[in-house]
């Protein structure tokens, strides 16, 4: 399932969600190159997030390879890499469909916080993300970058704070596609099941290079912020305008 949007109207325009949107195609053009293999490497070995090597649990010198004969040489992990790397991707879809996701999404979650919490919660919830990611895999040498164990933290908020808004959604069956509307916890709650399908194999190695323990660890932080990170007006101001 992929959403396509909500019905789910704000009462404010959506600023620091625009601007996290806004660094990660910056960093992307500008510090990723547009995906052009030297450029990506780099920014992969300077501010990605390499759990061995940010723990000291992998020998300096070590070099992870990265294809196309490049490769990052380990030195003294950067607890900054906890921050940097949720603004990085992997790939153009990887970027692309992280920000669909916080666009149809943040701009709700961003309308019951207000801007400035929005951000806090929003890093709040990529440093959950990376944190449950370390623990199941402390000494993993494959960089990790992608704003998705943050983005995991606004859809768990969306769940709490809008469980039954309707949100549009693409249905792929085999070749055939279809568009259904379902309510937020039933889509979301599709999307969470599939990160704890992908998770327990990834324990044993099988995880596919993607990070479901971050994403599971962004999602529940988004639940558990939810509430005490929302504006102490909110639903009032929503309840008087009609709003869910």
């Amino acid at each position: 399932m992929f959403p396509i949007r909500d019905e789910n109207p704000t009462v404010r325009f959506a600023l620091a969600t625009f601007a996290i949107i806004a660094l990660n195609l910056l960093s992307w053009a500008f510090v990723q190159g547009l995906g052009s293999n030297l450029d990506l490497a780099q920014s992969l070995c300077s501010w990605g997030l390499i759990p061995g090597d940010l723990l000291n649990l992998a020998p300096a010198g070590t070099v992870i390879p990265l294809g196309n004969g490049l490769g990052c040489q380990l030195e003294q992990g950067s607890m900054s890499t906890l921050i940097t790397h949720q603004f990085l991707h992997g790939g153009w879809f990887h970027l692309i469909s992280n920000m669909w996701f916080l666009w149809i999404f943040g701009d709700n979650v961003e309308d019951a916080m207000g801007p400035v919490r929005f951000a806090v919660f929003y890093l709040l919830c990529g440093l959950a993300a990376a944190a449950a990611q370390i623990m199941t895999e402390p000494g993993a040498l494959v960089p990790m970058v992608g704003a998705s164990g943050a983005i995991g933290g606004v859809l768990g908020a969306y769940a709490r704070l809008y469980p039954h808004a309707r949100v549009v959604t693409l249905i792929f069956l085999g070749i055939f596609f279809t568009t259904v509307t379902l309510p937020a916890i039933a889509m979301l709650g599709y999307w969470f099941f599939l990160q704890l399908a992908g998770a327990v194999p990834a324990l044993h190695g099988a995880g596919g290079g993607v990070a479901f323990w971050a994403h599971i660890g962004g999602f529940l932080a988004g639940i558990l912020l939810a509430g005490p990170m929302r504006r102490e007006d909110y639903y009032a101001e929503h309840m008087a305008r009609g709003l869910r």
